[in-house]
């Protein structure tokens, strides 16, 4: 077999997940051809493959040690401490390659993934577009493109790089989906039709059909044909749980050691560095109003809308995952403060700042132990109703008990319970705000929630809707309306569908 042949099972194999073969196989074909660069950038992306960033690192460094301007071995590099989320590193290395070569696709486009990620758009859209004049055909260019816009509220200007990616391939269907999510169908639309006759086809990827399925049951639920709704809503989520390897068991042995942990070490008590900024944390179960609750806060002139930030749930879930024995508690959780916050820096200049990811429901206590002074907003709704719309929306990653109805209900379960020791052990200090509430009374509960967030009051908050912050997740779009009823009962037209689901949520 010659070198091109391993080359490309070697990029298959990459393609596939496959990071432990790809790395044993770059090793040896690394130190058996060591003037070729190709296995060096092979081996960096096996690494950061799996997670082992200072690996890929240190290996890059020393390569570059022979070949300092390698704008390949660069922009890797840069790829490595932007995953590791050391933003400052990552950026002067993407900087240093687009000095060497200003025109080069795959660094502008790792650049302006690294800007879109701090909020800061502006940067990101410019590096985009620039790509895109350079070579208009690049699919990974105008989907980052059409996603990005689409974020921050540019839904026309989305949609036309979302049909342009069709157009180049008809079978990235996760442009269908983007068009799907951004349109109000009737029965008329041909795109229906397109979708249809796509999804029939026998070679279809399992990831394509997923994203047509989603797509289709949104759009059948625009057209009221619940039926048909249902089955592909159904259909995606079946197989889409086929691929995963989740088991809720994982997560009930999580929760639990959380609430063991934190009883049975006195966190309150650490002698932890103070802040200044005061971080408003927006959480709870997905898809419970808390991007619209983000949109109402953030409108405000003093606050900075941070979005999703993930990192709290990275140093967690890592901190958790690790042997029992946990020395020196102090300078750990001081490191991930001082992490944090340094992402916060990077982001923005505002002293108020608010953190929008639901999951953080996880850490309460731990985020009121390294952040005494911020604030806690728990959302919650009808459970069925939560339930169901965590159920017919596809998410990008991390919810991995979305896509089966049992596994909702005992996430549920679990969430419930840990939201009641949360209260028990920090009683007066979590906000609770019921969607409903929110809907039905919506100037009354604006106004609790901005007092109990210490702000002085600002019209600014009931017209929430303006606000032009970037929103990342599948409320882009409702949270940029004014409040509306009928988001209130839309799991009612599928009720005689999810009898299981009702049935499991009353035991």
């Amino acid at each position: 077999m010659d070198l091109e042949q391993k080359l490309k099972i070697l990029v298959n194999k990459l393609s596939a997940g496959n990071f432990d073969e790809v790395i044993f196989e770059a090793t040896y074909l690394n130190k058996k051809h060591p003037k070729l660069e190709v296995f060096y950038n092979l081996l960096s992306l096996g690494y950061q493959g799996k997670g082992e960033y200072e690996k890929s690192i240190d290996l890059l460094e020393n390569a570059l040690k022979k070949s300092k301007n390698n704008i390949n071995f660069l922009n890797n590099l840069g790829l490595s401490y932007y995953k590791k989320k050391e933003y400052d590193p990552a950026e002067k290395y993407f900087q240093k390659v687009l000095e060497i070569k200003p025109n080069y696709i795959n660094t502008l486009n790792n650049l302006a993934a690294l800007y879109e990620e701090i909020n800061h758009v502006e940067k990101s859209e410019d590096l985009l577009k620039k790509s895109i004049k350079i070579n208009s055909e690049v699919i990974e260019t105008n989907y980052n493109l059409a996603s990005l816009l689409q974020s921050i509220g540019k839904f026309d200007e989305a949609k036309i790089y979302y049909k342009k990616i069709l157009k180049l391939d008809e079978n990235f269907t996760k442009a269908d989906r983007g068009i799907a999510m951004l349109e109000k169908y009737n029965s008329s639309n041909d795109h229906i039709k397109t979708m249809e006759k796509k999804i029939k086809d026998e070679k279809l990827h399992k990831s394509n059909i997923i994203d047509l399925s989603f797509a289709l049951g949104k759009v059948y639920e625009d057209i009221k044909d619940y039926e048909k709704s249902f089955f592909y809503i159904e259909k995606a989520n079946k197989l889409k749980k086929s691929l995963l390897n989740y088991d809720i068991e994982n997560d009930k042995k999580l929760f639990q050691k959380i609430k063991n942990f934190y009883q049975n070490n006195t966190l309150q008590k650490l002698p932890l560095t103070q802040n200044e900024k005061k971080i408003i944390f927006i959480l709870g179960m997905p898809r419970t109003g808390t991007s619209l609750v983000e949109q109402i806060i953030s409108s405000h002139s003093e606050v900075y809308g941070g979005g999703e930030i993930l990192l709290l749930s990275n140093y967690f879930q890592k901190f958790f995952s690790q042997v029992e024995n946990k020395n020196d508690l102090e300078n750990l959780f001081n490191k991930f403060k001082s992490d944090y916050l340094n992402f916060l820096n990077k982001m923005c200049n505002a002293n108020i700042i608010t953190d929008k990811a639901p999951l953080n429901f996880r850490w309460i206590g731990f985020i009121k132990s390294i952040f005494p002074n911020s604030i806690i907003i728990h959302c919650s709704r009808d459970s069925f109703e939560n339930s169901w719309s965590i159920y017919k929306n596809e998410f990008e990653g991390g919810m991995f008990f979305s896509n089966d109805i049992k596994d909702i209900v005992d996430y549920y379960k679990i969430y419930q319970d840990l939201m009641d020791f949360w209260k028990k052990n920090l009683k007066n200090q979590i906000f609770d705000l019921k969607y409903e509430d929110l809907i039905n009374n919506p100037e009354q509960k604006i106004n609790e929630l901005i007092k109990f967030c210490d702000l002085n009051w600002q019209q600014n908050c009931l017209e929430f809707y303006k606000n032009k912050k970037i929103i990342k997740t599948v409320s882009f779009n409702q949270a940029r309306k004014p409040i509306y009823k009928d988001s209130i009962k839309g799991a009612s037209n599928f009720k005689k569908y999810l009898k299981n689901l009702d049935s499991e949520l009353k035991n």
